[in-house]
């Protein structure tokens, strides 16, 4: 089961996919963000790579994301990249992920691929106020990612918010559930986690069997 949790930046997303690997288990999920699939910007000078729109699709390498998920559920293992906001550059380290019955991409342009959508078994909607969203994002980007409050508000009004428009909104339609206020909807959050233990379940079930006739 693949299950595909979009929203925009600061909506919650990383919350849900935490509440529910607590709720399942982390040894049955394999959690994938699409932020660790962003291009690699090594070659360009420094203040190119500052200037970058990291918000729109192109930025993103949606080609390895979609190999990457094609292999695990084909149960081969991947090396997951890591990425260096600091120096938006693709480290030569990988991380290692071995497949897991349950699948979770998180990313706010993950439902603006045809090829990623095709992907999933449930697409979930985080959908959170604007300005809260901005705030978090301000409190992270500050936090995390050594920027200045000038910076963080000039690429949201430059790329962050345009783009939201243009790409992260619009591609709500595609959800089959919208949960909103992110992390604080304990409801969904439940449901969605009933519905991957039903699933965890049935994929036990199914492996007995198959044993229990090969014996």
């Amino acid at each position: 089961m693949v299950i595909g949790i979009c929203g925009g930046t600061g909506s919650g997303k990383t919350t849900v996919a935490a509440r529910i690997l607590e709720t399942v288990g982390a040894g049955e999920v394999i959690f994938l963000q699409q932020d660790s699939y962003y291009r690699n910007l090594s070659d360009m000078p420094r203040d190119f790579r500052d200037a970058a729109n990291f918000d729109h699709p192109d930025a993103l390498d949606n080609d390895l994301l979609v190999e990457h998920l094609r292999r695990l559920k084909a149960n081969e293992r991947v090396e997951l990249p890591v990425y260096d906001f600091k120096t938006h550059t693709r480290l030569s380290e990988t991380k290692r992920v071995e497949p897991k019955p349950i699948i979770i991409v998180e990313g706010i342009l993950i439902f603006a691929d045809k090829r990623l959508l095709d992907e999933m078994d449930i697409k979930v909607f985080v959908d959170t106020p604007d300005d809260i969203r901005f705030i978090r994002r301000l409190q992270r980007d500050i936090a995390e990612r050594a920027r200045t409050v000038p910076s963080v508000i000039e690429q949201y009004l430059a790329t962050v918010r345009p783009m939201h428009m243009q790409f992260v909104e619009p591609s709500k339609r595609c959800a089959d559930v919208i949960i909103p206020e992110g992390g604080n909807n304990s409801v969904g959050i439940d449901l969605l986690s009933g519905k991957i233990r039903e699933r965890l379940a049935l994929a036990v079930g199914t492996k007995s069997r198959q044993a229990g006739q090969a014996g």
